[in-house]
This record gives C-alpha cells, sequence and structure tokens, in this order.
C-alpha cells in the first residue's frame, strides 16, 4: 500500500491532461496555427518539454503512465494482476480520484476504472467512438462486424449509457464532466487527482460547425506548406534548434506494413481531391479548437475553486499525429460518406496520411511509428511556486516518468505488492529537479519502444529505429540530426550493436518477441 507523508504543506492536487492523437506541432506554442490560446497560456504560466516521448499508439502509452512500466506483451491485457496504476496508489493515499474520457486499457471488470483506483469514472472503455454519438455503431468496414451494432461501452460510474442528448458532443462532455469533478472534490478536506482523457483529436474527425467554419480555407496550400511555416514557427519560439534540426523530407512507403504509405504531392491531387484534403484538415483543426476551449473552461474552474494554487497541470499527447488510411477501404468509405461534406456529423472520416505527416512537424512519420513523429508528444506541466513560468526545458523524458515524479510531488511510496503479488519497479526516473528549475537528471537506463513490429532505444543522444516496413536498425545521432534524416548504422557498427543488444535484454523481459508484436494496429 501507498503511504502518504505526514506534510506541513497540503500535498498538491493533480489534474491529468491527455489529448487523443495529437500532434507534436498542432498547438500555437509548438509552432502551429490552430487557435489554442488557453494551452498557450498554460505554456506561458509553466514549463514546456522539447523532447517529451509517448509510447507510439493510445493504448501502450496510457499502461506507460498509469504503471510507470513499459508495456508488456505477456499473456493478458495490457495491465496486469502485478501492475499498479498511479490511481491506486494516490487513492489509498487518500486522494480522491476521477477518470474522465478515454480508458483503453481493459474492458473486463476488474480492469476497469472503477477496479483499478478511480471513485469515479465517466467516458469510454475503448479507443475511440462517434463524438456526437458514443453509443453509435462502427462502420461495418472498420469493425469488420456482419452487421451494424450498437457500441456497449461508455459508463457513467458502473452505469451503461445508450443514449445521448441531441447536443451532445464528446469533448464537451468530458470538459463539463471534469468542472463538475472539480467542484465536487474541492469540497472535500482531502487532495484530488483528475485523469482527463479526451478523445479528439482521433478518428473520426468530427467537430460543431461553428468551429469548423473558423478555418474553412486556411488549407489551400497544403500539407507540405503547412510544415514548412510550422518549422519556422517552432525556430521562433524556441520549440526546434536548427543547428540540429532539418525539416525532415516527406516519408515514402518502404514495405508492406498496414501504415507505412507515400505521402502525396500536393499539386499531383486533382482539384476534387485537394478539396477533400483542405476539409479534413478544416475539421481537424476544429476539433483541437474546441479541445483548447475546454480546457479553457476546465482551467478556468481551477481558478475559480482556488485550487489552481496547488494544483500540478500536465496536458500532452498518447501518440504523434495520426496518418491512419485503409486504401483497400476507400470505396467502402466512400458509399458510407455518400459524397457528404467532411464536416457532416454523419461521417466516418479520418485526417490522412498527408495531414497526419504535417501535424509531427519537423519529424519524420507519425502515430504508431518509433521514429519521432510517432513518439514525440508537447507536454506542458504548471505546478505554482515550483516550475518558472515560461520555462522550456531540452531535458528528455518518457510517459513512465509520470508515477515516480508525480508520488514523488505527492509524498508517496510506490507500494511492493499488489493484492499479494510482487509489483515490478518502476522504469522511468523523477523529473521533479528539472520542473524546479536544476539540472538534467541523469540517465543511466535507455528508453525503449515497440508496437506492432515497429522498435527504438535511446540511450543518452543516440537511437536505434527499426522500421516494420524496411526491417533493419538504423542509428542515429540526435545531438546532431533530431529529425533523423542521416542513418549512421554503417559508421558506427559497435555501438549499434551494442544498443540492440540493450533493446533485445528489455524485449526478452517485457515479451517482444516477434509472434506478439505482429498483432492487429490501432
Amino acid at each position: 500500500m501507498g503511504e502518504s507523508r505526514g506534510s506541513e504543506t497540503p500535498r498538491p492536487n493533480i489534474l491529468f491532461i491527455l489529448a487523443d492523437d495529437l500532434g507534436f506541432s498542432d498547438l500555437g506554442s509548438y509552432g502551429g496555427e490552430i487557435r489554442t490560446p488557453n494551452l498557450d497560456q498554460l505554456a506561458r504560466d509553466g514549463m514546456r518539454f522539447t523532447q517529451f516521448y509517448n509510447a507510439a499508439v493510445c493504448a501502450t502509452s496510457r499502461v506507460s503512465l498509469m504503471t510507470g512500466l513499459y508495456n508488456r506483451r505477456t499473456s493478458g491485457g495490457f495491465l496486469k494482476d502485478n501492475m499498479t496504476t498511479l490511481a491506486e496508489v494516490l487513492q489509498r493515499a487518500g486522494y480522491a480520484t476521477a477518470a474522465i474520457g478515454k480508458w483503453h486499457l481493459g474492458s473486463d471488470a476488474r480492469n476497469r476504472p472503477l477496479a483499478r483506483g478511480f471513485d469515479e469514472h465517466y467516458g469510454i472503455l475503448g479507443g475511440s467512438s462517434d463524438h456526437f454519438d458514443p453509443g453509435k455503431p462502427v462502420p461495418m468496414f472498420m469493425s469488420r462486424q456482419s452487421e451494424p451494432k450498437r457500441r456497449e461501452d461508455f459508463f457513467d460510474n458502473d452505469k451503461l449509457v445508450m443514449d445521448f442528448p441531441d447536443d451532445f458532443y464528446s469533448t464537451d462532455a468530458y470538459s463539463n464532466r471534469a468542472i463538475e469533478t472539480i467542484r465536487e472534490f474541492g469540497g472535500k478536506d482531502r487532495p484530488f487527482f483528475i485523469y482527463l482523457s479526451y478523445t479528439a483529436p482521433h478518428f473520426p474527425i468530427q467537430a460543431p460547425m461553428e468551429n469548423v467554419r473558423k478555418y474553412q480555407g486556411r488549407y489551400g496550400s497544403g500539407y507540405t506548406r503547412l510544415r514548412e511555416e510550422r518549422f519556422q514557427r517552432q525556430i521562433e519560439l524556441s520549440v526546434i534548434n536548427p543547428a540540429i534540426t532539418k525539416l525532415s523530407a516527406a516519408d515514402r512507403r518502404s514495405g508492406d506494413f498496414a501504415y507505412d504509405y507515400d505521402i502525396p504531392v500536393w499539386e499531383a491531387l486533382t482539384a476534387e481531391a485537394r478539396d477533400r484534403e483542405e476539409q479534413r484538415m478544416e475539421v481537424y483543426a476544429a476539433m483541437v479548437d474546441r479541445l483548447d476551449q475546454g480546457i479553457g473552461r476546465v482551467l478556468g474552474t481551477l481558478e475559480a475553486t482556488g485550487a489552481a494554487r496547488n494544483t500540478i497541470v500536465l496536458f500532452l499527447s498518447d501518440n504523434g499525429g495520426c496518418a491512419s488510411w485503409f486504401p483497400d477501404q476507400v470505396e467502402e468509405l466512400s458509399a458510407y460518406n455518400e459524397n457528404r461534406p467532411v464536416s457532416d456529423p454523419r461521417v466516418y472520416e479520418f485526417v490522412g496520411p498527408g495531414w497526419g505527416w504535417a501535424q509531427n512537424t519537423p519529424f519524420r512519420r507519425f502515430k504508431v511509428w518509433t521514429y519521432e513523429g510517432g513518439i514525440s508528444t508537447p507536454l506542458i506541466v504548471r505546478w505554482p511556486g515550483v516550475t518558472q513560468p515560461g520555462t522550456i526545458t531540452d531535458q528528455a523524458g518518457h510517459v513512465v516518468d509520470f508515477m515516480p515524479t508525480l508520488l514523488k510531488a505527492a509524498g508517496v511510496n510506490y507500494p511492493r505488492r499488489r493484492n499479494g503479488l510482487i509489483v515490478p519497479p518502476m522504469e522511468g526516473e523523477d523529473l521533479g529537479p528539472v520542473l524546479r528549475g536544476g539540472s538534467a537528471v541523469p540517465r543511466e537506463v535507455p528508453f525503449y519502444w515497440e508496437v506492432w513490429g515497429n522498435r527504438a532505444l535511446r540511450k543518452g543522444d543516440w537511437k536505434i529505429v527499426w522500421g516494420a516496413s524496411a526491417r533493419r536498425w538504423e542509428l542515429f545521432d540526435l545531438a546532431s540530426d533530431r529529425a533523423e534524416t542521416v542513418d549512421l548504422a554503417h559508421l558506427h557498427p559497435e555501438r549499434l550493436t551494442a544498443l540492440v543488444g540493450e533493446w533485445e535484454q528489455m524485449a526478452s523481459q517485457a515479451g517482444w518477441t516477434p509472434a506478439r508484436m505482429n498483432i492487429s494496429g490501432p
């Protein structure tokens, strides 16, 4: 059981905000053109990380941030019986806890939020849903079911919710519930942990028309030009150092991996295709805009209740921008959408490879891949009285670091056992010294990644990557080439061999065998 400190100072509240499939460069404070004034203000009030990592896809990132462990591919789901969650440890230490939004860590009773340390839960158990009606059946070309079926994974605590009001929109609903929860928890004589895990801007891309109108006509220059514009803003904002980071070239398909795409040349598209592409990005931008508005209302409630001064607020994304596209299902997608505009709430659409690539400026690739574009996330941390407002750090970090960092901040010990089972030791590091403005946290242990055949390891500034299409190890020096444009494997074979050996050691421990790595994607 976790133990709390007998503190003279109040233990901090924790508001953990997670976006779903948001790209590295989407926020204004990270170079984006989308209007995100509330998150940009949070950045001015707190600290921005420029080298922070997630785990490439939704579920692997969530299990790592919740447990402080890298994902395991041994039998069973992502959450194992011998893994404890951040919520469980904080709950036992006296925190009021709530999970709002997307869970994606198991729908079986023993791994639902209420069984995993949360006093309250509101949202979906699965990975995505219709944003206007979470109960709406997933299109058959996506679900591969023989007939449409209402989704049954939206819960209000232990109550299954199947019907939603006409004005329902997921981002608004989750923001509203977070506001209610802050007010409720604020009346209790104990700190709170609220995990606000939005489903935006994950596909299907859908947004209220009032937000879409703001962006109509904005993206006619295409995704290549958008990357160039974002890159220049990143340099101006000191988010990117041009001395060590070049704008990577357009991705090209290199094999038969399902998420390997060519980035189409914008000028080679037909006028009709360009129009559809513009609409996709307009709706995506509207989703991010609406997300920022909701977060602004949530942060405003923290201020209004007086809780803000003792609340650690964290914001990040669960993976790189999503380029998911299914070429063999284009006809089915078109038939389902019936030539409706992308902004029509009845449409099921994706932002696609071009914009998904642009969202991760200046990096290569996107969600699912373990190149920087798939695993780099904006991270903003505001901790009043601790983080210096308006600071930027190039400290490397990973979602496994949240467990040790937040437990240390809360004065809570990590448990040795859970239900009689020995709990693995945490695999992250406490980033508290960095948040306090101190020197970089030295890391002797590498960062590791594995997802659907993609692999990577970073140790210091050296990084190895195994792409699921190329199926060979590459070596990059991130100190001089953050965008991974020059493979140095042939120049440093001994270093490559040593790093591969370290990855393989972790793979053996985590069950990352080939048979378990090549499973269906997100």
